[in-house]
């Protein structure tokens, strides 16, 4: 894990409340020093820690209101079909997110789709169809919560001077 001080925590809450904020706005709100802050920043991104800023889209204004989590089951979980099925569903339109799990079943798929019929034809049409397919379960998704501020673990807050 790369070593996070406090100043590096802060830049990190600042920019997951909107990574949209200039430099000078980070600055003033972890109390530092616009050069410095940047500089934590560019360091931030050049160990990895920050890989870039994601646009969070209304799912129901560009008309795919309904979400879905689907588990999956492979027939034979080799990595061969695990891959491919990974690799396939992932390219799909209606795919929010893909995690490939451990138990009984093998994926967790986050969908998002028009309407009911879609999530039915989505998962009789599409994943059924698939050889890898074992075995397919749909759960509908009544709220979706996020937590979009992760602090690093065993971060302590950041006193300001």
């Amino acid at each position: 894990m790369p070593d996070l001080d406090e100043l590096d925590t802060a830049i990190l809450a600042e920019l997951q409340s909107d990574a949209r904020k200039t430099n000078r706005d980070v600055a003033a709100a972890v109390g530092a020093s616009p050069t410095t802050t940047l500089d934590r920043t560019r360091a931030l991104r050049e160990r990895g820690v920050i890989r870039g800023a994601l646009l969070d889209v209304d799912l129901e204004l560009i008309g795919r209101p309904v979400q879905a989590l689907v588990t999956v089951s492979v027939v034979k979980p080799s990595r061969h079909n695990i891959e491919a099925f990974r690799d396939w569903v992932r390219s799909l339109p209606e795919t929010l997110a893909v995690f490939v799990t451990s138990g009984s079943e093998d994926f967790l798929v986050h969908v998002a789709l028009p309407d009911n019929n879609s999530l039915y034809a989505f998962v009789v049409d599409k994943l059924t169809e698939r050889p890898e397919v074992a075995d397919v379960r749909a759960s509908i998704v009544y709220e979706h919560l996020r937590n979009d501020r992760i602090a690093p673990a065993g971060a302590r807050p950041r006193r300001r001077a």
